[in-house]
């Protein structure tokens, strides 16, 4: 079953790597050494995707994560750009959220999702511990 959603609620840089597969430019997003304990959703449709606690400095300018959130996010082979890469989208409503690599901590995963803030939305743990 398909859902339609609305994504009127982006603004065009938001709708560009969302919707468009676009990228920010490294360092510019407001999550990438953000540290705060809580959990990082899709800005689309707000599905949870990552928690904070799988979030580390991998040095690459964006926020990495080393595992989504269970059945949180779908990955799909990405030949762009003249390259293969694997590209990770929301799996609710489809949109673009970064890609993953096989580089990230040994000691956990390996893995590398390399996100853009444009893409997510956090929700700071101690709002939802209040609730």
């Amino acid at each position: 079953m398909s859902e339609n959603f609305d994504f009127s609620h982006l603004n065009p840089e938001e709708f560009h790597v969302l919707r468009e597969a676009g990228t920010e430019r490294a360092w510019s997003g407001e999550y990438n050494k953000h540290d705060s304990d809580g959990i990082y959703n899709c800005r689309g449709c707000r599905q949870p995707l990552f928690s904070s606690d799988t979030k580390f400095d991998s040095g690459s300018g964006w926020p990495s994560f080393d595992q989504a959130l269970k059945d949180a996010v779908i990955e799909k082979e990405d030949s762009s750009y003249g390259m293969t890469r694997v590209e990770v989208q929301c799996s609710r409503c489809k949109s673009h959220l970064g890609h993953v690599f096989p580089d990230g901590p040994r000691n956990t995963t390996g893995q590398r999702y390399c996100m853009n803030s444009l893409s997510l939305k956090f929700e700071d743990q101690a709002k939802n511990i209040s609730k």
